[in-house]
Parts: C-alpha cells; structure tokens; sequence
C-alpha cells in the first residue's frame, strides 16, 4: 500500500520525507516491524513507542508515525508528525484493511454493564434470523460460526479492522462490538463506520483509570458525540445519564427503560429460574433470560434490532429462542437442590443487580451463600462497597480471591472488610484460595440453599504474579457439589 493513501483521513501536523513510498504493514509493537514496514509509536502505559524509533528504523521500517520527532532523522525514513498517536493507528488501521466498517452495519455497546449480554444477544439473534453475523466482546469474538479468543474488551485498532475485514469477506451483514471506556480514550475506535450505538448504564468502576466519574462518563459520551447522523444512538434513559449521552449527537435518539416514558418500554411481568415473562412496547414474549438487569439488556436488543430493519413480530419471536451468555448468571442445580450461579458481577451495581434478581425470585426459606473478591491492580474504592453489598445482602458472604494480580490477595480483602457493617460481621469469613472458598459455600449449602459466585464469570484462569492459572468458577462449584454428594 502506497503511504499517503495509508495516512488518509489521518491529522497530521508534520512530514519529513516522501509519502508516495510502498509499505508493506503498520505496526505498533518495535518487536513485530520488519523491512518495509511503518511503525506508530505509541504512548503505553508502561512503555513508550517513541523510546523504539531508532531501534526500529534500524530494523528496516521505511516510516515512522509519532507525536515527537526524533533528534536523528534517518535517511531513507519518512518520519509524520500526529498529534495523537492512538487515533492515528486507528484511522491508519481501517485504511490499510480498506475501511471494512463501512461495507457491514456496526453497532457498538457501551456502559458499565450489560455490554457483553447486548452484543452476544444481537448476534444471536441475527444469526438465528438467518444473517451472517460477527461479534467483538470480552468473552470471545465471532466471525460467522467460527469462534476466536478475545483478549480485551475492545481490541486495538488494528485487530478490529483485521477481523472486520474477514467478515466482510466472509459475507457478514450484521457485527456487534464492545466499546469499552479504555477503547474510547485510547482511540481504538476511531476511523469506524457506526450503524448504531447502544449505552446501557453508567456505575463505579475503572476510576483507576478515568480518575474520576465524570471522566470516566464524558469519555463514554464521546462515543455517541462521534456518532454519524444516518446512525442510530439509543440509551437507558432510568440511568441518569442516558440523556447526557445524546446531548451532541447527530445520530437518530432513541430511548429505552424499565420505569420512565421511552420510546422502547418493557415491563416485568413474572421473573423466575426459568426465565422472564415481559411485555415489551404492549407485546407480551416469555425469555430464557433471568432478572430486571436483563430485562434493560433485552429491551435494548429488541429496539436495537428493530432500528436495523428487522420486523417488530419477528424479533419478539427470536427473543424468545435466545440464550443466556456464558458467564452472566448462569446456574446449576446440583443433585442434592442446592443452586450455584455464576455471574460476572464485579462492580457494586452489578453485584447489586444479580443480588436483586435473586432476592425477587427467593421464598426466603433457604440461605443465600455469596463468594465474592475483587480483581487487584484496579480501582480500590469499590472493595468496600462491594463487601458492603454482599454482607448485606447475604445470610452468608465470603471474601476470597479475585484476579490479584500483583497484590496480596490478603490486602485486597482487608480493603473489602473495611465495608461490613458491625451487625453484618458474624456473617462474613475470609477464605483466601478461592477453590476453598467455593468449597466452603458448598459445606455450609443444604438442600434448596443458593450459592453465588460473582466476580470472574466467563472467565476460566485466576492471575497471581503475572501468572494465569487455569480455573473455572462454574467446573470448579459442579465437581465440589460431586464431591460432596458422594
């Protein structure tokens, strides 16, 4: 590919050297460039590209992109001079693919949670219509029936385009994709065609990152503000912050909700372990699904799906066909009647969620068992709410490990206690193994007692020390529960 068609669209602010050289890949990674190659460099969050540029040009790359120039410019380099590096990959990325986005309808979900339940659903349920479909999320991504792993909620830039670009040749219609906040801020979705975008709700988390919540929420914003106008945005206005995310967009502003007026309105009407009976816009369907949060989730696809063209009657009745997502509340019933579900809950308003559902759906003559940690090397100010949450909510609660990643499993829970409250004390216990922990629950578990195991969900490894080690909360609780029996 010719250089200057590489960098269309891209802002730049200084160019030394010709542009109308052959290129053979972008790179972002110093280790993966060769002859012919154009390198960006970008600024990580431990590392920085622009300390490669020398290493790289030696390696034989004909063009460097970066947001400082070198004091040694190279002979024989081209060397483009952006503002911001990320974006730059971004714009570049899609080029160098031929703009895939642009020949399927992209919709991408963002929010604190639910985003991985709307995009497996969408693609569920177009597939199930008889489209091709694909599917960019945290669990795993999808182009047509063949099944890749995934490693970021949203990929980098170059990823993204190299799957859209497989399912374009491969016939897809319809992609349905995560977009992250990390996703946004670093640029990774600019230079893409969206058909639609979907915000499910704003909650505690990434502050890590963001710093503080209205950054985190106006990076949020920047998807929908990015929006183009033949695009649909369609958002939870019973989260405050729904408006907030239309308040600039050109695209078409579609609402959905629970509990306010809304263009697209649903109603529980029964919710039970076999699922949800709802009435959506006036029309009652039974799903497979369970809890208020997923009835949000649902609504959202069915307006959603209908703002792609399909008929209204129709996606009421795929609806009904589809599956719960791997991870997200999903339960056994163990031979002796004691219930395991697992869910992904990891923030307080999730864990909240899942907690409700169960709450509603519970005779109160059985015990509620919650294990619950949280994930080290992140946002701390929610240990203590989330503790908060389960030992409140629970006639049990056991705090174990998460994913800790570089920390002391033990800090991370001593964060955690400092939320109980004094009446709820009694009911909490630290086990930091987590198989001992799911273990435990199993032991005090009699028969019709519900056990939740929140925070790892899909997830099928624990990180210790930089280390992952294979482990599966939902295999784990269904060999103990054998075990037990025996």
């Amino acid at each position: 590919m010719i250089l200057r068609d590489l960098i269309y669209k891209t802002p730049i602010e200084a160019v030394k050297g010709p542009t109308d050289i052959l290129v053979e890949k972008v790179e972002f990674d110093s280790r993966k460039v060769s002859r012919g190659d154009v390198f960006v460099a970008i600024k990580g969050t431990n590392s920085d590209g622009h300390d490669y540029i020398a290493q790289t040009a030696g390696q034989g790359a004909v063009a460097i992109v970066c947001e400082t120039l070198p004091d040694d410019i190279k002979e024989g380099v081209t060397y483009i001079k952006v503002k911001n590096t990320h974006a730059a990959l971004a714009f570049m990325a899609a080029n160098y693919y031929g703009n895939p986005s642009q020949n399927l309808k992209l919709v991408g979900v963002t929010g604190t949670n639910g985003k991985t339940t709307i995009a497996t659903l969408l693609y569920q349920l177009f597939k199930n219509a008889g489209y091709k479909a694909g599917l960019l999320s945290t669990v795993k991504i999808m182009v047509g029936n063949t099944e890749y792993p995934a490693t970021h909620t949203t990929p980098d830039s170059i990823t993204i385009n190299r799957y859209l670009k497989q399912m374009v040749d491969e016939g897809v219609d319809y992609c349905f994709m995560e977009v992250s906040s990390h996703g946004i801020h670093q640029r990774r979705t600019d230079g893409l065609v969206f058909a639609g975008g979907i915000f499910t709700n704003l909650s505690h988390d990434h502050l890590d990152y963001h710093k503080t919540f209205a950054e985190y929420r106006d990076v949020k914003k920047k998807f929908f503000d990015d929006l183009p106008k033949n695009a649909f945005a369609l958002v939870n206005v019973d989260d405050k912050n729904g408006l907030v995310m239309l308040q600039n967009t050109a695209a078409k502003k579609l609402t959905y909700a629970l509990k306010t007026y809304a263009d697209y309105k649903a109603q529980v009407l029964e919710n039970q372990f076999t699922g949800l009976l709802l009435k959506v816009n006036g029309q009652e369907v039974w799903v497979k699904l369970i809890g208020s949060f997923n009835a949000y989730n649902l609504v959202a696809v069915y307006a959603a799906a209908v703002n792609l063209g399909l008929d209204e009657k129709e996606v009421l009745q795929l609806m009904s066909a589809l599956e719960s997502v791997s991870g997200r509340f999903q339960f056994i019933i163990s031979e002796t009647k004691v219930t395991a579900i697992i869910d992904y809950a990891h923030t307080p308003d999730a864990l909240q969620n899942v907690l409700d559902t169960i709450s509603d759906i519970r005779t109160r003559n059985e015990q509620l068992i919650t294990v619950v940690g949280c994930g080290g090397d992140r946002d701390k100010t929610k240990r203590p709410v989330m503790a908060n949450i389960a030992s409140t909510m629970s006639d049990r609660a056991i705090f174990t490990s998460d994913n800790p990643r570089s920390e002391d499993p033990l800090d991370i829970i001593e964060d955690m206690e400092k939320g109980v409250e004094p009446q709820n004390y009694k009911k909490t216990v630290a086990v930091v193994d987590r198989k001992q922990a799911i273990k435990l629950a199993c032991q005090l578990a009699f028969p019709n007692d519900i056990i939740l195991i929140a925070g790892k969900g899909h997830e099928t490894y624990q990180e210790i020390k930089g280390v992952k080690h294979d482990f599966d909360d939902m295999e784990t609780v269904k060999e103990i529960l054998v075990q037990l029996k025996k």
